[in-house]
């Protein structure tokens, strides 16, 4: 079966969640036009990943994704980029240095412009519109004009991303991402606060450590100090993009999605007869697969049969994303169903995307107590079925926004129309992130 892939195989199966492209002839000179352009990401890479990825199922080291809910073609600027992978940054030297693990850096960025959406449509100041599918589809001004979708924004999308992916290659590999630079990566708005703070002073703690080093004669001039590798990942949602980014990988002959070094299933299209999983079933990138509290263990299996059949290590990423206080009656029979078939998935938590909510000022948001409670929800259940907890799936911003409620700040409800920016699901500010990596840092140590 697998030698009978092609990449347009996935459109005999129920595509789930796409848009209705007004302009049959325009989507497909846009879809030509994007299959000529140049990968985005090498085969190379993504295999690279996937070898990190397969240390994490062994329980050796640990995935922070994060990232944008939705990237936006209207926010687009150097600062935002840098500062987004400033505070990654931040919470990966967390990671490591306070839990004592490796940790692996895989952005929702650079391709992270789709989102589902539960219904066709919105309302919007009492109006019934189109609902806002990502920029790769539709504006989200409230508008019926602004949201019928457009294949020529998938060109754009691509554009974005390679601008996107240059500048995180020239921060990462050019002395930006120096591990002698971890107070540079504290932004103002950050350092003022508790997390950025306790920051600092781990910061300090390195420093000290480098330099005891130095002084004992040990050689710190290679690139495992001064570089580090940056992955980048999105939903695989809008399948004829997809597909006209996938090319064959001229040293090994197998497929390769160029489009993110990661690709993951959402939710809403994790139907294992269908198109999505069809496409992704062929392409030999790391995949991931969202999993909520309505998952059943043979839908999980199935889906691990179908995404990973060799049982490869590192191949196959599954992302839980029950809400708090859901995880002790859902996660378990998962985790005990997966390894009892011999899957060497990792598991991560998304302990967002089941705790949104409307405030009382009509927003949607999270609430930072609810996030931590399902990570430590996660690391108990996994650690109970003998599992190692392998990475967490967050959404945040570099960005001072107020988006979502509590943290060491204590943002409150009638402080949300403040600062909240998102084009669709509320992220964590800076300081938010940083407090919640920390709390991971200790519960890697137990």
């Amino acid at each position: 079966m697998q030698n009978a892939w092609t990449p347009d195989g996935w459109r005999s199966y129920p595509a789930a969640q796409q848009p209705d492209w007004p302009d049959a002839h325009a989507l497909e000179q846009a879809l030509k036009s994007l299959s000529a352009l140049p990968p985005l990401v090498f085969a190379g890479e993504a295999r690279s990943l996937q070898e990190r990825l397969a240390a994490v199922s062994r329980g050796e080291a640990f995935l922070l994704q994060a990232g944008d809910c939705a990237e936006s073609f209207h926010d687009f600027t150097a600062d935002s980029i840098r500062d987004k992978l400033k505070v990654i940054l931040q919470m990966a030297v967390v990671l490591t240095y306070g839990g004592g693990v490796p940790v692996i850096k895989l952005g929702r960025i650079a391709g992270q412009f789709a989102k589902p959406r539960t219904s066709a449509t919105e309302e919007v100041d009492g109006v019934t519109l189109p609902s806002f599918r990502g920029h790769i589809v539709n504006d989200d001004a409230p508008s019926p004009d602004a949201r019928v979708p457009d294949p020529a924004r998938m060109l754009t999308a691509y554009h974005q991303s390679a601008s996107t992916l240059n500048l995180l290659r020239a921060f990462t590999k050019g002395g930006f991402a120096d591990l002698s630079q971890v107070h540079i990566w504290n932004q103002q708005f950050v350092a003022d606060s508790p997390g950025g703070r306790h920051y600092e002073a781990l910061a300090g703690e390195i420093d000290r450590a480098l330099r005891f080093m130095r002084s004992c004669g040990v050689d710190l001039s290679g690139s495992i100090l001064h570089q580090v590798d940056f992955w980048t990942s999105h939903e695989a949602l809008i399948l004829g993009y997809e597909e006209a980014m996938t090319r064959r990988d001229s040293l090994t002959g197998d497929w390769y999605d160029t489009s993110a070094h990661l690709l993951w299933i959402g939710e809403r299209t994790r139907q294992v007869d269908g198109a999505h999983v069809a496409f992704l079933s062929g392409v030999s990138n790391p995949l991931a697969v969202k999993v909520g509290p309505s998952a059943r263990p043979e839908e999980i299996v199935a889906l691990c049969a179908a995404l990973d059949p060799s049982r490869t290590p590192g191949r196959l990423t599954l992302i839980s994303r029950m809400g708090a206080g859901q995880v002790a009656a859902h996660l378990p029979p998962l985790l005990e169903a997966v390894r009892a078939e011999g899957h060497p998935v990792v598991w991560a938590c998304d302990p967002m995307h089941g705790n949104t909510f409307v405030g009382a000022g009509g927003r949607k948001t999270r609430h930072f107590d609810h996030v931590l409670t399902e990570i430590r929800e996660f690391f108990g259940a996994c650690r109970r079925a003998g599992v190692w907890p392998g990475g967490m799936h967050v959404e945040l911003t570099g960005d001072d926004v107020t988006e979502c409620l509590g943290g060491t700040d204590e943002i409150l409800d009638h402080h949300l129309e403040l600062r909240y920016t998102t084009t669709c699901d509320p992220r964590l500010n800076g300081s938010q992130s940083l407090d919640l990596a920390f709390q991971v840092a200790d519960l890697l140590r137990r």
